[in-house]
């Protein structure tokens, strides 16, 4: 069975006087960012049935904006994360079932884990909001684990 993994930024994050990182809010430009992707995610076609999501604000508050409706899990370990962590991550928590994945996390976790995957694929920028769509050839428990031949960076998209 093919499968989509669609890596999302977080839109552009306020950054308030005492706020700690974990808890900032986006910015009134990343509430716009965040609407947008979830439009061209939905243009794309991309109906996912299954989200993980940093449980940062800016993440979850990424996630709310795109409209995206699916089953949600919110998790630490993609807060921060490296390429490692969040494949672990995925093939812990990503149900078998799901066929289309959305993780919603920060960069440089989210750029570095396309490119994990698709070495050879082309990640130049990856600015708040943009978006990886890679096709993976094996199953979610699977996934990172030994290198995958049909891995694949689709693209990446930069909703302005």
């Amino acid at each position: 069975m093919s499968r989509t993994l669609v890596l999302l930024r977080h839109g552009k994050s306020a950054y308030p006087a005492g706020v700690p990182d974990h808890a900032r809010p986006l910015a009134p430009r990343g509430e716009r960012q965040a609407a947008l992707a979830g439009e061209w995610l939905r243009d794309e076609g991309l109906r996912f049935d299954a989200v993980l999501c940093s449980t940062a604000r800016r993440t979850r508050e990424t996630l709310e904006r795109t409209g995206v409706s699916a089953p949600t899990q919110y998790l630490d370990d993609l807060y921060g994360g490296s390429p490692s962590q969040i494949l672990e991550t995925i093939r812990i928590y990503a149900p078998d079932s799901a066929r289309i994945l959305l993780v919603v996390g920060h960069v440089p976790g989210m750029p570095d884990t396309a490119l994990a995957l698709d070495p050879s694929g082309d990640v130049p920028r990856f600015p708040t909001s943009a978006y990886a769509v890679v096709t993976i050839g094996v199953p979610w428990p699977q996934i990172g684990l030994t290198p995958d031949a049909a891995a694949r960076l689709v693209g990446v998209r930069i909703p302005r």
